[in-house]
């Protein structure tokens, strides 16, 4: 008895297809594809989650063409639709960021900078650096990594590999994601610009009023002290902010 093995090609290109856009955003998602944690370890997830989707996805994909230069057009294009929609939920995740640079110049912390391990270890304000890190263990504690497993697997349901990409369409996913980013992180820290407005405002006050007075020199660890004291209080309200616009956006990529 003879087996056969035709098979064999169609079904590696197959899964090489699956294991481009997977591993792709697999390297990009938030979470899931953060820096801190071993190449090898999200390569391996890669392929064992690409594994798990062919079965789920294989009448979907394209035939084994006969041409090369065929093969790595599909190739490609899978590789820029993971590296889009990988790309759009990394730059949601910027609002922490933005909202701990605002938080920490408002609060007289702008100097105190740490590596942050989820930017690749990019000096940053040591609580921009604090709110990823706690986004991140918040992802996983509320279970929404799995609603990006599930987002990975949707989008082929909107943007199948024989589909045409978009490029203006994509271009403006973006442009909406930096948006909504950056306004999600200004909205986080939106009670401490109110903070750092009166307080500011109160000390310019009593300089006038007493100039002898080495006024911001004696207010600076009061600016310290309230801000953290604001910061400890508001920050179940700021991270709730920033789960529900990250759950959001990945309800979005499934449609």
């Amino acid at each position: 008895m003879t087996i056969g093995l035709d098979w064999l090609p169609s079904t590696a290109f197959i899964y090489l297809l699956i294991f481009a856009r997977v591993g792709t955003m697999l390297m990009l998602i938030p979470a899931l594809g953060e820096q801190m944690i071993p190449a090898r370890i999200r390569l391996g997830f890669a392929l064992v989650f690409g594994l798990v989707l062919y079965p789920l996805l294989a009448a979907q994909m394209p035939a084994l063409p006969g041409d090369v230069m065929a093969m790595l057009a599909l190739l490609g294009h899978e590789l820029a639709v993971g590296f889009i929609l990988g790309a759009i939920t990394r730059l949601v995740v910027m609002s922490a960021q933005v909202a701990g640079g605002i938080i920490a110049f408002q609060s007289g912390l702008s100097t105190a900078m740490v590596a942050d391990p989820s930017q690749g270890g990019v000096q940053g304000a040591v609580i921009g650096s604090f709110l990823s890190l706690l986004g991140i263990t918040l992802i996983f504690a509320t279970d929404l990594h799995h609603t990006a497993l599930a987002a990975i697997y949707h989008s082929y349901s909107y943007f199948t590999p024989t589909s045409t990409l978009l490029v203006d369409d994509a271009v403006q996913m973006v442009i909406r994601a930096v948006t909504s980013g950056f306004t999600v992180g200004v909205q986080m820290a939106a009670p401490f610009i109110v903070f750092g407005l009166i307080f500011n405002l109160g000390a310019g006050i009593l300089a006038r009023l007493m100039p002898q007075l080495q006024v911001f020199f004696v207010l600076m660890p009061a600016n310290i002290g309230l801000g953290l004291i604001l910061f400890a209080l508001l920050l179940a309200m700021m991270m709730g902010w920033y789960l529900t616009h990250f759950e959001m956006t990945l309800e979005m990529l499934r449609g």
